[in-house]
């Protein structure tokens, strides 16, 4: 899709029309990753109830921010921000959320699961911004990865007991 709005952004526009390409499925991912940690949140059973579906809940919010930062640098760039939740469904990167789970470990089991395939696609999007000379959008992508790596973690230590 080309650029859609002016931007003096200092890159070739096929360059911003790239990057919008892969900010638009990362804005679509993680928009799809915070539905499915609310989903957790809202259905989760069990031990540890209480700490758990807090954990979420702050979780949910801060791929909401990210959500929300990746949105304004594909416009920034002049592209336009694919944010419906219908989009996203179609652009997402992650698998359906198993909605068979119920109690705490199932929940977690299944988000770490899909952190594990959307921090890898943040990966891929650093190199990709590094290759196209956009340290800006290189450096979204690793303060995103640097969160959500943090919150996979916090999610695993409750598998590793």
């Amino acid at each position: 899709m080309p650029i859609r709005f002016t931007s003096h952004v200092a890159l070739p526009d096929e360059t911003k029309v790239a990057l919008v390409e892969t900010l638009n499925v990362a804005l679509a991912t993680t928009m799809d990753l915070q539905s499915q940690v609310k989903q957790a949140h809202w259905n989760i059973k069990g031990p540890q109830f209480f700490a758990r579906h807090e954990l979420f809940d702050n979780v949910a919010v801060k791929l909401r921010d990210f959500a929300d930062l990746l949105a304004e640098r594909a416009t920034t760039l002049g592209g336009y921000a694919h944010g419906t939740i219908r989009l996203s469904a179609q652009a997402s990167k992650l698998p359906e959320y198993e909605l068979r789970a119920v109690d705490g470990k199932q929940h977690i089991k299944a988000l770490v699961d899909r952190f594990s395939v959307y921090t890898a696609f943040v990966r891929q999007a650093i190199t990709e911004a590094e290759e196209k000379n956009d340290p800006a959008t290189a450096d979204l992508y690793t303060n995103i990865l640097q969160g959500t790596e943090l919150d996979m973690w916090f999610l695993e230590s409750h598998l590793n007991v």
